[in-house]
């Protein structure tokens, strides 16, 4: 038995993704942007279901970009899940918007549709200015689009899907990422593929993509010289890193399958266990990115922190869902509508170990930590 330390969801990287970086490398193409660019853009595109993808060197970054090509500035608000990553919310501020926080369905982790709309009709009584909502895919599971998208569309407010942790994942027939005017896919080294770090956003709409990958590059004009007539930003993606991420996207349903395997072991070792189940559990399009469990401490016996330490002493990594951003000390003052709904979730939930690195000898570890935890319980 190894003591080398179990994480949540790390990089799974081999001899393919070392193939394709050597190969970048030996083109000579070792800059920001070049023919690697080009195909993963292109082959992600494709993949997602969309015209148009923009590679970026992160996902924060597309989503700043993405907000900006919808007009976000300031004297505007952008409604924003409460129970997000910081990321989200950061990109708004970034803009000189501000987020307006919207609280989560208990059953998902997702935003609470029906809170959605009572928001967005109550900002229009008021005569907000609305540049746009950002549903985010939490932990792998789309939003329900079938309800966002009309509720938006009559309010005249654009979507930006949030889909950093759902690559792979779909809904109704169409594909993470290509919901909305714009979405937004993250290659962070926890993600469903990585390039080390990046981002792309995708669009169906030629003039959302060009401004996006006009702002990324300096907003240098197509001229000989440098001109610069906007507020430009270096955001675009490396070559080689580019070409790291074509591996890994030829690699992603056998990385899907291996976290679904991860999540059917938790959903057996849990079935019966009083006052536990999986976040989210039957939705039957979601990529199995992290699997949530939540404890409701009355009726299990114990709570979600007494397993995470339990985990811990074993050199296990677990973590509690986000932490709202309602609750963040940066946010403090900023509007919200809350039912309670993400203060309970990250009060009672716990991420595991999900990652399609996770060797045979990590599974049998994680399986038999609970085991043992559960049985002395």
């Amino acid at each position: 038995m190894t003591n080398d330390k179990i994480l949540l969801s790390p990089p799974d990287v081999g001899p393919l993704e070392e193939r394709y970086a050597i190969a970048a490398i030996r083109s000579g193409w070792v800059a920001p942007l070049g023919p690697e660019v080009d195909a993963f853009e292109s082959e992600m595109a494709r993949r997602v279901g969309t015209a148009h993808a923009v590679a970026t060197n992160s996902g924060t970054a597309a989503l700043h970009l993405g907000l900006l090509a919808l007009g976000a500035g300031p004297d505007q608000v952008v409604v924003v899940p409460t129970l997000t990553f910081a990321a989200t919310a950061n990109a708004v501020v970034y803009t000189g918007a501000r987020p307006f926080f919207v609280d989560c369905d208990p059953s998902t982790g997702n935003i609470d549709v029906g809170l959605l709309e009572e928001t967005l009709a109550r900002l229009r009584n008021e005569g907000r200015r609305v540049a746009a909502v950002i549903p985010v895919d939490m932990f792998g599971r789309c939003a329900d689009y079938e309800r966002i998208l009309p509720i938006c569309a009559e309010a005249g407010v654009p979507v930006l899907e949030d889909a950093a942790e759902a690559l792979g994942a779909a809904r109704g027939g169409r594909a993470a990422g290509s919901f909305g005017q714009a979405g937004v896919l993250s290659f962070n080294g926890n993600k469903m593929i990585t390039t080390s770090g990046g981002g792309m956003l995708l669009t169906d709409d030629a003039t959302i993509a060009d401004r996006v990958r006009y702002l990324a590059t300096q907003a240098r004009r197509p001229v000989p010289h440098y001109e610069h007539a906007d507020i430009g930003y270096n955001y675009r993606l490396s070559n080689v890193l580019a070409a790291i991420g074509r591996a890994q996207l030829r690699r992603l349903d056998a990385m899907i399958g291996r976290r679904r395997d991860m999540r059917e072991l938790y959903a057996k070792m849990f079935a019966a266990v009083p006052g536990v189940h999986l976040l989210g559990e039957g939705d039957p399009g979601e990529n199995y990115w992290l699997t949530v469990i939540v404890v409701d401490p009355e009726e299990a016996g114990w709570e979600a922190k007494h397993l995470a330490a339990h985990l811990a002493d074993r050199q296990i990594e677990t973590r509690p869902v986000w932490m709202p951003m309602h609750l963040q000390p940066v946010h403090v003052g900023v509007e919200a509508v809350l039912t309670g709904a993400a203060e309970r979730l990250f009060a009672t939930g716990l991420t595991l170990p999900s990652g399609s690195a996770l060797t045979e000898s990590h599974r049998a570890r994680v399986e038999h930590a609970i085991d043992d935890f559960l049985t002395t319980r």
